[in-house]
């Protein structure tokens, strides 16, 4: 079955193209390459193109039969969404509602969505359940939050069926380590600390030593990126099979503070890394952890790399072959 993979080429959708190809589908991908990159995607699979050309999704839909459309193509910078609301509703609300619109006149009615924790903002309590109070804080988790409930509608309009995918922290790199992550800046935790593990950096800045948390810093939840590839198959696999829509966490359901995770990385890598404290980023709650029973008991998803020290291992080979 052939599968549209919009933002394939991004880090996350780079890995969602390798998990679908060794469980026998048909995946494209549709990038406009602004963060994501043509080497991630393999031979004779990429069609540059971009949300915003509505004629071109048309002449896409129209070429191809999709079985689903998985959709990765989001600005994911929560600091950035403060600054910029316009430009993250643009792409992340105004694009989707092409691509939407697209899939009806094309008659695809399966679409598993990237969404995020965001839409939690400070959760009453940790781990976060998927019928836990939405209120996003930031104009990124707004955008996210207003494509469920669109997703919602067109469920009730037009029969489309949805698979929403509440992410965590996505972080490690591909085995093979062929492809992870390559963001340019560089926002997420892991490398940030890998790079200064490389002397890329000079030094790890802690936003926030004095929360109310073991060692004051923020505790977070890493799940593997090929094991968050793994449950979007699952949920794929369950919108195909006819099962109705449906949300999920996507999260390993263990929570790390900062410091822990730098301890992990100086495990790993063996080296010395210089840290700094800073003031907290506003908007930063202490705790978010995941309730991953859902996915478990639901889906039957099982982590491959259910612990920190695997997922880093990952990223550190990845990391070593770049530099």
């Amino acid at each position: 079955m052939k599968i549209l993979v919009v933002g394939g080429a991004g880090y996350i959708g780079s890995h969602m193209v390798r998990e679908l190809l060794d469980k026998g589908f048909d995946p494209l991908v549709l990038d406009n390459l602004s963060t994501g990159h043509a080497w991630a995607v393999p031979e004779g699979r990429l069609i540059e193109g971009d949300l915003a050309d509505r004629d071109g999704l048309d002449r896409l839909f129209a070429g191809h039969d999709f079985g689903a459309v998985m959709h990765f193509a989001s600005f994911i910078q929560v600091g950035e969404s403060v600054t910029a609301p316009l430009k993250y509703y643009q792409n992340n609300v105004a694009n989707t509602l092409n691509l939407l619109s697209a899939m009806e006149r094309g008659g695809v009615k399966r679409f598993v969505f990237s969404s995020t924790a965001a839409v939690y903002g400070t959760p009453e309590t940790v781990p976060v359940v998927e019928t836990a109070p939405l209120r996003p804080e930031n104009p990124y988790g707004h955008s996210k939050l207003m494509i469920e409930q669109v997703l919602a509608d067109c469920g009730h309009a037009w029969g489309l069926q949805s698979a929403c995918l509440r992410y965590f922290n996505a972080a490690g790199a591909h085995p093979s380590g062929e492809i992870g992550e390559a963001h340019d800046p560089e926002s997420h935790l892991i490398p940030i600390i890998l790079q200064a593990a490389l002397g890329r950096r000079d030094v790890i800045t802690i936003n926030g030593e004095d929360y109310d948390t073991p060692d004051g810093t923020c505790i977070r939840d890493y799940i593997h990126v090929c094991d968050l590839a793994s449950a979007h198959t699952l949920a794929l696999q369950a919108l195909l099979d006819g099962k109705g829509s449906l949300t999920c966490n996507l999260g390993n359901g263990t929570g790390y503070s900062i410091r822990e995770v730098i301890e992990v990385c100086r495990k790993v890598t063996g080296r010395t890394i210089p840290v700094a404290t800073g003031p907290r980023r506003p908007g930063d709650p202490a705790r978010l952890v995941a309730s991953a029973g859902k996915l478990v008991t639901e889906f039957g998803w099982k982590p491959q790399y259910a612990d920190l020290e695997s997922i880093v291992e990952t990223a550190w080979r990845w990391m070593m072959r770049q530099f």
